[in-house]
């Protein structure tokens, strides 16, 4: 009987192991980086290396991929790692943080008021327009803040801009104040005078 052997292993034919999606966001190509972001999305401890992985990203695509898993994992950890983007000079970066962080306003809402008083004037600015995702009640009274307190014309111009949209009444001596006090300014007072028509005549609306 002749010997009959037994058929050698192929090894090539053996699974790879699954790739490491932290070892993927870190080293691979835009398109395994990008698939590693939308993974840690699902992941519940994938917050920190998502935040690590957008300090340093620069393709557009594993970006918006970063902050869409972010966002689908909420909470305050994923408002801490978008914020800070709000600072870069990289336009698209600060576009990309702030429709995130409208995204999730709910878990965004309890850091707007220190967002509100923050030293840097350019994220007060970018602040105000993020209160247009709350209730027009709760966004008054945080920008009648502003108005009351801020120094800096062009904060008061951006929550005068806000209010011309969705302000109510408890806005208008706010406004009045804030005329008063920048009264060299023509562009916002003529954008004040905007804004308390367009709430008066809603408020007569609402009451006709």
């Amino acid at each position: 009987m002749p010997l009959i052997r037994k058929p050698t292993a192929d090894v090539s034919a053996e699974t790879d192991p699954a790739p490491d999606p932290a070892k993927m966001l870190r080293t691979g190509n835009a398109d395994q980086r990008r698939a590693a972001a939308r993974a840690f999305g699902t992941d519940p401890h994938g917050t920190n290396p998502l935040a690590e992985a957008l300090k340093t990203e620069t393709d557009e695509r594993v970006r918006e991929a970063i902050f869409t898993s972010l966002v689908r994992l909420g909470g305050p950890e994923s408002v801490d790692a978008v914020v800070p983007c709000l600072r870069v000079d990289d336009a698209n970066l600060r576009t990309g943080a702030l429709d995130a962080m409208r995204t999730m306003i709910a878990a965004v809402r309890p850091m707007l008021p220190a967002l509100l008083t923050d030293a840097d004037s350019d994220i007060r600015v970018l602040t105000c327009d993020l209160l247009r995702e709350l209730p027009s009640g709760e966004a008054t009274r945080l920008l009648c803040g502003v108005l009351a307190r801020d120094p800096v014309l062009n904060v008061c111009a951006a929550a005068v801009d806000v209010l011309a949209d969705i302000g109510e009444a408890e806005a208008l001596p706010f406004l009045d104040q804030c005329a008063a006090r920048f009264g060299d300014a023509a562009f916002l007072s003529f954008a004040i005078k905007i804004a308390r028509e367009r709430i008066v005549s809603e408020r007569s609306a609402d009451h006709g």
